[in-house]
């Protein structure tokens, strides 16, 4: 009798970011792919040349990210799974990894809070490091609209 391999269900990493701007401009940077390109890369090498974006329950977006000099890049993509405007975005990325994103007025700005599931080929501190870089230009450019 062969034992059951139990599958290892590695919990999420989170992300968070306060962004000095009210609701209607952080949705829109966050959504608008003439914003998302702007702000989608976690190093001042890499860019984001283009970004599709289809808001819906069942819609698709992708982002080409990719570095400066063209030699390393890939794109982003997945499929939208909730969409609460101004409140909740989830999505499966294309490998099949879960990630929520919830936008909470607070005060003068917006709390931005990301957990996402790891993927198993980087450290978890590294994945954490990136998307919150990622999240930090975000924030900057952002508030740079308000």
């Amino acid at each position: 009798m062969l034992a059951k391999k139990k599958s290892k269900k590695t919990s999420m990493i989170t992300v968070e970011v306060f962004v000095h701007a009210p609701i209607e401009v952080v949705w829109a940077s966050w959504t608008d792919p003439r914003h998302i390109v702007k702000w989608a890369f976690a190093q001042s090498d890499w860019e984001a040349p283009n970004a599709e974006n289809d808001l819906r329950v069942g819609g698709k977006f992708k982002t080409r990210m990719q570095s400066k000099d063209g030699s390393q890049g890939f794109d982003f993509e997945g499929v939208y799974t909730a969409v609460e405007e101004h409140a909740l975005i989830e999505y499966d990325m294309s490998d099949g990894r879960h990630v929520k994103a919830t936008f909470t007025p607070e005060g003068e700005g917006v709390k931005i809070v990301q957990p996402f599931d790891p993927e198993h080929e980087n450290p978890e501190e590294m994945q954490r490091a990136g998307w919150q870089a990622i999240l930090d230009n975000f924030k900057k450019y952002t508030e740079g609209l308000a």
